[in-house]
């Protein structure tokens, strides 16, 4: 067993750090090393101080990209984010209750939440900020359209895989379901939506995005007593939020129009 290396040159203790940071499997470190070691002289750091500042470099730095693993696992469309939100242009929401979900307790707690409102009025940014707000938060979240998720379902059956397709959607901390309501499902496939809901009851959140307040459901699922006991499901102890009825992107598209229009004349 040999002893600790004495007597080494910077650029020998250098090229030995930077060896050992491969070998380890430090990335963060060997990349801020040498901005750290300038930092560390120049602010006459400690050698627990120095080295404190190296390993929480490489903490946060794989905290970073865990989240961004998360993230990219989920599935979203299109990157939205709770800070861009313009409450402004959406009177009807309130950021209290936003930022109170941005907490993530109820993905904790397994509590579901809807958003329910006409198209434009932020539903999909809510849905997609918050799952992202989740999957930084170190929860595994997944997001499918409710028309994919359905096909998904049916071709699954199909193949005898249905349970290991629910199984795998269960597993997650949060199902983000996005336009639930746009078309109308056969009791087939609402059967098995009811079977995803059923399998995360009071164990694992879904959220749920809808152009069609909880009364129209009917139109999408067929079956009275099954809508009600969608309805059951996405409701009980969980958040409602309701957009509205007006286009915020209607409304940007009129005033852009209106602007041009002035300046033409």
């Amino acid at each position: 067993m040999t002893g600790p290396h004495h007597n080494l040159t910077e650029t020998a203790s250098d090229a030995a750090i930077d060896t050992a940071c491969r070998v380890l499997r430090l990335p963060t470190m060997r990349a801020q090393f040498p901005d750290l070691v300038a930092r560390a002289e120049r602010e006459r750091l400690s050698y627990r101080g120095f080295l404190a500042e190296l390993l929480m470099s490489e903490c946060e730095d794989r905290d970073r990209r865990r989240s961004e693993r998360r993230i990219r696992a989920a599935g979203f469309p299109r990157q939205k984010w709770l800070s861009d939100f313009d409450y402004s242009a959406n009177p009807n929401i309130e950021p209290a209750v936003v930022n109170n979900l941005a907490t993530c307790d109820w993905v904790k707690k397994g509590e579901p939440l809807c958003l329910i409102g006409d198209s434009g009025t932020g539903k999909s940014h809510l849905l997609i900020g918050l799952g992202t707000a989740a999957a930084m938060a170190g929860c595994r979240v997944r997001y499918a359209l409710a028309a994919k998720l359905v096909n998904e379902l049916v071709e699954a059956a199909d193949e005898k895989q249905l349970s290991k397709t629910i199984a795998r959607y269960g597993r997650v901390d949060l199902l983000c379901i996005d336009e639930l309501g746009y078309l109308e499902l056969d009791r087939r496939g609402a059967e098995m939506l009811f079977q995803v809901l059923t399998e995360r009851e009071e164990k694992n959140s879904v959220a749920i995005a809808s152009n069609e307040s909880f009364g129209g459901w009917t139109k999408t699922f067929t079956d009275p007593r099954l809508c009600a006991a969608i309805v059951d499901r996405l409701t009980f102890n969980g958040t409602i939020i309701e957009t509205g009825t007006e286009s915020y992107r209607l409304a940007q598209t009129k005033a852009r129009t209106a602007k041009t229009t002035a300046r033409s004349a």
